[in-house]
């Protein structure tokens, strides 16, 4: 057989087979698949999950976003994340870098945040039992112009016994 008959159809095998694998990620039922094949005509568009494990577990996250409030700032995280090396500018990988406070975003707080002692001898969240974390929650309105208080607490009339509360505040509608 001739050598660039050969080759060609080398070539034409690895990227029929290369158009079928292309899709980086799994399809999600109900979803259209990702095309992200180099020659793929849009703008690629990664897909955003809020239901998982079908409807067992909902996303609650906010995205991150240099105007999203932020503890104890009117004007928000700002810039929050760098790319000090980029493919675009010569390097083997993109590097991103991420700063924010702890208070930002969909968040728990660890033990140590309002006990000192806690603090102290190192109850971060890692510490957190996960499976506390995890599992079906009252979702509760907390009134959009307070803070959540002791006297707030009072107010929502959470039953005894709830393992898990969600609270809906101000900045949920954010």
């Amino acid at each position: 057989m001739n050598p660039i008959l050969l080759l060609l159809f080398i070539l034409c095998s690895v990227f029929a087979t290369l158009s079928h694998a292309t899709t980086a990620y799994p399809s999600i039922p109900g979803t259209t698949p990702v095309d992200v094949s180099a020659g793929a005509p849009t703008a690629l568009i990664p897909p955003r999950r809020e239901v998982y494990g079908n409807g067992r577990i909902f996303d609650i996250s906010h995205r991150y976003s240099p105007d999203m409030p932020a503890f104890d700032s009117v004007d928000g995280v700002g810039q929050f994340m760098w790319l000090p090396n980029s493919m675009k500018n010569g390097s083997i990988a993109n590097n991103s870098e991420m700063k924010l406070p702890a208070h930002t975003g969909t968040h728990v707080d660890a033990p140590g945040h309002v006990f000192d002692h806690y603090f102290d001898a190192g109850f971060d969240v890692d510490t957190l039992d996960l499976d506390v974390l995890n599992g079906a929650a009252l979702l509760v309105d907390v009134p959009r112009d307070k803070n959540i208080t002791a006297e707030v607490m009072e107010g929502l009339h959470i039953p005894k016994g709830v393992s898990r509360v969600l609270f809906r505040t101000l900045n949920t509608d954010r």
